[in-house]
């Protein structure tokens, strides 16, 4: 009976020994495969193998994951191409002056100090006009209108006679030439030019029509005869407008007039070059208020020597008041969204972790931060949405969701 027992206990003893050694193997077995590295594609995550490899989808190189199956938690990290493909850039978070900015409408015109007026200079028949349509570029010196005046018959005799005068005479008395002068400033004050006064020199023929040339260049904006129309000295004719420089004229009530003063140099976007911010030269600032209203006008001037700009566009005026130094990135780097405002840190290479940030104030082009970034920090910049899009794509939901703001 008592061999019986002792039999018993042995085989209870080796069975224990031989079922722990079993169990530490699985266990050691289990450790090595959950150690193996695995490599999933950062398009299409539910792609996982164990090696490295291609993707079978889209074919991008595999990533290797940790050992939870995500990479880096919330973090995202791309390959160079993608980096590349994404247009992704970063900045390092500074400290830059920044201010609060006022966006103010306003609108392009002419520049009235520019303006050319013609008129005619004498009585007269317009016998012919070399522009016709309004709208249409003029260059400086080109011929504008033909008139037929017996003035003008009249003052080019008077200026042959002087000449032959001058020519038989002018060496023994000195007065011919005096006369001679004076019948030269009479053809240029009634509007001939240095040029076809040296022509009516030289031909010594009295011309029935006399052309008129462009004093200035300039678009075409009005146009007030017609050939064969009888004018009287002063009667206008043609109004050019050079568009070489324009007016920017915006409306601000009394709180926002209180930033704008005389010689300022102001932001604009036109419309239509939204990408482009230009810069102006506040040059009047009104007296008054316009009637029944709080509104008072200033007025910019703009360069516009490419002609790109034309009187009539739209444009957007950008006032920046209440400067001050303080921690800012680029507005782009910002993401905005149901739960709040965050960025995109660059932990490592090609690796970008959301993180929520507060904002104070911002311009059109920075916007402070006032807590959850520091100085030196490198943050996306362009493609920060695409972030955000290809996280909520991997993780299935908005990682930033549930957070405290």
């Amino acid at each position: 009976m008592k061999i019986e027992v002792y039999i018993f206990l042995i085989g209870a003893i080796l069975s224990g020994c031989t079922s722990g050694k079993k169990e530490d193997h699985s266990d050691h077995t289990a450790a090595q495969e959950s150690t193996a590295t695995k490599y999933t594609c950062p398009m299409h995550p539910n792609v996982v193998q164990d090696g490295p490899g291609t993707c079978p989808v889209c074919g991008m190189d595999l990533v290797p994951m940790n050992a939870t199956g995500a990479n880096e938690g919330n973090g995202l990290m791309l390959t160079d191409s993608q980096i590349k493909l994404a247009n992704i850039t970063t900045q390092k978070v500074s400290v830059k002056p920044i201010g609060q900015t006022l966006v103010v409408n306003a609108r392009l015109m002419v520049d009235e100090e520019k303006t050319t007026i013609i008129s005619s200079r004498t009585t007269g028949r317009i016998e012919k006009l070399f522009i016709k349509e309004t709208g249409r570029m003029v260059k400086q010196g080109e011929p504008l209108y033909e008139i037929y005046s017996e003035t003008l018959l009249t003052l080019q005799r008077e200026y042959l006679l002087a000449l032959e005068q001058y020519e038989a005479l002018g060496k023994e008395e000195k007065r011919y030439e005096s006369f001679l002068k004076a019948a030269e400033s009479k053809l240029l004050l009634y509007g001939l030019n240095k040029k076809q006064v040296e022509q009516l020199a030289s031909a010594k023929t009295v011309q029935q029509r006399i052309t008129f040339l462009a004093p200035a260049g300039g678009i075409i904006e009005e146009i007030s005869v017609a050939e064969g129309q009888y004018v009287n000295e002063g009667d206008r004719l043609y109004r050019i407008e050079n568009i070489a420089s324009l007016w920017l004229e915006a409306e601000l009530y009394p709180h926002e007039a209180r930033f704008v003063k005389m010689g300022d140099k102001i932001s604009v976007r036109v419309s239509g070059s939204e990408s482009e911010t230009i810069t102006a030269t506040v040059n009047f600032l009104s007296p008054e208020y316009r009637a029944n209203s709080q509104i008072t006008v200033i007025r910019a001037s703009l360069s516009n020597s490419d002609l790109r700009f034309k009187p009539g566009m739209q444009a957007q005026v950008f006032f920046t008041h209440s400067s001050r130094e303080a921690l800012a990135i680029p507005v782009d780097a910002i993401i905005r969204d149901g739960n709040g405002t965050h960025v995109y840190v660059q932990s490592e290479q090609n690796t970008f972790i959301p993180r929520m940030v507060k904002i104070g104030v911002e311009d059109f082009e920075q916007v402070e931060i006032t807590s959850g970034l520091e100085e030196n920090e490198i943050v996306a910049v362009s493609g920060a949405y695409l972030l955000y899009s290809e996280l909520i794509l991997k993780k299935g939901t908005d990682p930033m969701a549930g957070h405290n703001h």
